[in-house]
């Protein structure tokens, strides 16, 4: 029977949710937000980590956030070559780059996927840590620590991310990429460089956030289809590039999705993003912190 219990309770948790879906989101809205690059294959970038972090933490019994931070130089060079492999490949050669550039990166995550499943298998995988399966009691509520380690790091990550690109030289020179290239150009940065390394720093941060992942559920090699839309209906509800946004449109995201699965159950849960970004984008195109052009 629905209470006033029943409710907050789905709130909390909503929102501890959504700060996890934020930190899935902060890459996807660099690379997609910030550089306008069509990265459908950032999902199996966040599983691959989870999977980076699953074969540290079972066989070196590293912990999941450390693994995590491990690995995070390794995804900024995979970013660094992907994009540079990208950019040769489709965006050097004309304006239909984004067209073409969606099945380029489709093709990376079928390929992500494959690897994982030769190698992992297609069973789902967990990590185990000493806040695992342990909760923090408030009065009648009860909170997993997992999901406060996610809202935690979550919030951490948006706030040096978010730092970065307005306090730091290559930061505002990646802000400004997508706004004027030209102008760019006469600070004495190259444009491509510039692009190259914010793809790389969106590659990077999915290190911390596929071990969020495998932290808040366990894991298998298909998972990057329950996140593709998610992800992009987060930054797009958002306004491209507003990273603080994201978060913010990923704890409203979360708390719906949360209260639609208290009072509807599960098989609602899965609709409820594109609803809301389909509601959204009628009353603000630009997203709810998106600039009008």
């Amino acid at each position: 029977m629905f209470s006033l219990d029943l409710l907050l309770d789905a709130v909390v948790i909503g929102v501890l949710l959504g700060c996890f879906y934020g930190a899935v989101s902060l890459g996807l809205s660099v690379s997609f937000g910030l550089l306008d690059v069509p990265h459908v294959a950032h999902p199996a970038f966040l599983v691959l980590a989870s999977y980076a972090v699953y074969f540290l933490n079972e066989n070196y019994a590293v912990d999941p956030l450390v693994a995590g931070l491990l690995i995070t130089p390794i995804f900024l060079l995979l970013g660094l070559a992907v994009y540079r492999l990208y950019y040769e490949t489709f965006e050097k050669r004309g304006s239909d780059a984004s067209v073409r550039g969606i099945a380029f990166f489709f093709g990376i995550a079928f390929i992500i996927e494959v690897v994982i499943i030769l190698q992992f298998g297609v069973d789902q995988r967990s990590v185990t840590a000493t806040y695992i399966g342990k909760a923090w009691r408030l009065g009648d509520i009860r909170i997993p620590y997992r999901l406060l380690v996610a809202f935690a790091v979550a919030t951490a990550l948006t706030m040096l991310l978010t730092l970065y690109l307005s306090r730091t030289f290559m930061g505002r020179a990646i802000r400004a990429v997508a706004q004027d290239q030209e102008a760019l150009r006469l600070m004495g940065a190259n444009p491509i460089k510039v692009k190259q390394w914010a793809f790389g720093i969106a590659t990077a941060v999915l290190g911390i956030a596929g071990a969020l992942l495998i932290i808040v559920a366990p894991v298998d090699p298909t998972l990057d289809r329950a996140y593709i839309g998610r992800t992009f209906c987060i930054v797009v509800m958002a306004g491209l590039g507003s990273l603080g946004g994201t978060l913010v449109a990923a704890i409203i995201l979360g708390v719906a999705e949360s209260i639609v699965l208290t009072l509807f159950g599960a098989s609602w849960a899965p609709a409820i993003s594109f609803a809301m970004l389909l509601g959204i984008l009628a009353v603000r195109p630009q997203g709810l912190f998106g600039r009008r052009s």
